[in-house]
Order: structure tokens, then C-alpha cells, then sequence
């Protein structure tokens, strides 16, 4: 969108139009997504709760607080990363954050969370904050494919799942090509990104200092383990008997396979739930309180974020380069 010849009040109509429009987009696409599951009835999954005693208020504050720390992380990371052009704030971080998670909710895989960041910022600055997103969460799918691997190898080894090892390698000698393919392309100067070249990309990443990269490293995998440790919580509230580390086997082999599915919004939510429903049945967990655990999971970590972040997209003013 470009309003750069249009007169003031007009830019400030359509601004405020934007706003309305994403946030309900965002409700709507959070209550179809609760009301209109096959898997999980949501009226029998709210009398299920109010019926289980386990969720006292003293869980409940502790399950926030989780979730809070999560945020916290993810939000720290962004400002550390951010700083690398320019300096801001935490409470800026968290207006990016939870607005860009606002406003991507109900974009495929969030990949609008890439534009909805770069808003935030003038012109100049755009290119080089989608660049430092995407590199914000490739440092956190490489915890997820980290542990997720680790994870996969002990719970075949212990439970001898059922692979097809010809279909996986063929998988694996397909990725290898892309990635040697992608290598060689890598050297080709002629290649480029929406004006930027790939050598100009690498130059960049490589341009941020060492202990930036180590401290969102370290962000990243200990976010995942917050997250990954709320979800074992849950088990635990749900009276599901299972040690941590068997639960931790699970749990990391599910986020590895949810995320490397490929899916279209529409049907992440399935994907997801199905993965989970799969990978708990081998330890015994029935379905609805894998389902149900996935459901709170993204309540806490997402629905509950993103209405906060509703204010922060309601709010949002052009920066002074207001060229968009």
C-alpha cells in the first residue's frame, strides 16, 4: 500500500479502516477456530474444565506466568536483535511483538508478521527488520528442529514407531539437493530479493556481532523450554502419570513434525491437533486430553497475547516516514 498522495485525513480513514479490519479479522478467525473444530467440541471442552478440580486459581496464575515469561523472552529477543540498526525500547518491543502477532493471527503460517513489523519502522529501515525477523525465528525453529530431533531418535529407539525409512531418505536426499542447489545459488551475485542481493543478505547477517546471535540463541531455547515445560505442566494438571522426560521425548517429537508439515492456515489448527493425538496415543494419553492441551496451549500462548496486542494495533500510528 503506498498513501503517499493522498491528503491527511483520507491516509487517516484508511489507517483507521486497516485497524478495524485486522483486529476483527483476528476475533473473527479465533472464535471460528474454537466454535467450528470437529475434533474438540469447545462447549464440552469449557464443562470439562469447570468440572475439573485440578485448575485452581493457584494453577491458573501459575500457568500465566508461563506464559508471561514466554512473551517476555520472545520480546526481549526481538529488542536485542532490533538494536543491531536500532535502539528501542522493551515497551516498544512489546507493542511489535504483540501487534505483529495481532495482525498476523489469521495469515498463513503468521508470514504476516513480517509486514506488520517493518510498519513500525521508516522506510529506509524495512528491509533489514524483515531480515531480522526472519533470522529471530529461524534461531527458534532451530531449537525446535534441535530437540526435536534428539527426541524422535530416543522415542523410536524406545518405542520402535513405525517409519518408513525409504520414504524418509527419499525426503532427506530431496531437502539435501534444495539446500545444494540453494548453496550454489548463494554465489550467483546476479540472485536478489526484492532489491537486496544474496551476497548483500549474507553481508548482513554476518555483520551482527557474535554476542547478539549467541544471546537470541539462547533466548530461543530457553523460550522453547518454557514453552515445552507448559506444556508437560498441563499433562500433569490433566492427571496424565508421565515422567518428564518421557513427556519431554513426546513433546519435542510433536513440535518437530508440526512444524515441518507443510500447511495452509486453514488447516494448521488439524495438522497440529492430529500430530499431538498421534504422538501422545503411543504413551498411553487419550484423545481429548491431548486435544484439549493443544487448545489451552494456543489460548495461552497465542489468543491471550494477541488480544492484548488488539490495543497496540488499534493505537498504531505511521512513523514519521509514513510511506507504506
Amino acid at each position: 500500500m503506498h498513501f503517499g498522495n493522498l491528503p491527511y485525513k483520507t491516509k487517516q480513514f484508511f489507517l483507521v479502516l486497516i485497524k478495524l479490519s485486522i483486529v476483527v479479522g483476528a476475533f473473527y478467525f479465533i472464535y471460528k477456530k474454537l466454535t467450528e473444530n470437529d475434533e474438540l467440541d469447545f462447549h464440552v471442552f469449557l464443562q470439562f474444565l469447570k468440572e475439573n478440580d485440578s485448575f485452581s486459581t493457584k494453577t491458573i496464575l501459575f500457568l500465566l506466568f508461563l506464559t508471561l515469561f514466554n512473551w517476555f523472552l520472545e520480546i526481549l529477543k526481538w529488542k536485542t536483535l532490533v538494536a543491531t540498526i536500532e535502539k528501542i525500547s522493551f515497551k516498544n518491543a512489546l507493542e511489535q511483538s504483540l501487534g505483529s502477532l495481532t495482525a498476523s493471527l489469521f495469515t498463513p503460517n503468521r508470514i504476516g508478521e513480517y509486514g506488520a513489523k517493518a510498519v513500525y519502522f521508516s522506510s529506509g529501515k524495512r528491509k533489514k527488520i524483515v531480515l531480522l525477523n526472519f533470522l529471530g525465528n529461524m534461531m527458534q525453529m532451530g531449537a525446535t528442529v534441535l530437540f526435536g530431533v534428539i527426541g524422535l531418535y530416543i522415542l523410536n529407539s524406545k518405542y520402535d514407531l513405525d517409519i518408513n525409512y525409504y520414504k524418509a531418505s527419499r525426503f532427506l536426499v530431496i531437502i539435501i539437493l534444495v539446500v545444494l542447489f540453494a548453496a550454489f545459488g548463494l554465489k550467483q551475485n546476479k540472485y536478489k530479493i526484492k532489491g537486496f542481493s544474496i551476497e548483500r543478505i549474507l553481508q548482513f547477517f554476518k555483520n551482527i556481532s557474535a554476542t547478539t546471535k549467541f544471546f537470541g540463541i539462547a533466548l530461543s531455547v530457553t523460550r522453547y523450554l518454557v514453552f515445552s515445560f507448559q506444556f508437560y505442566y498441563l499433562l500433569h494438571v490433566f492427571g496424565v502419570n508421565v515422567s518428564y522426560y518421557n513427556a519431554m521425548i513426546v513433546i519435542t517429537s510433536m513440535y518437530l513434525l508440526a512444524s515441518v508439515i507443510p500447511s495452509v492456515f486453514i488447516f494448521d489448527v488439524i495438522i497440529k491437533s492430529s500430530v499431538a493425538v498421534y504422538m501422545f496415543s503411543i504413551v498411553g494419553v487419550n484423545d481429548f486430553t491431548t486435544l484439549s492441551i493443544v487448545t489451552l496451549m494456543w489460548l495461552l500462548n497465542f489468543v491471550l497475547p494477541s488480544l492484548f496486542g488488539s490495543y497496540y494495533v488499534l493505537n498504531f500510528n505511521l512513523p514519521k516516514d509514513n510511506n507504506i
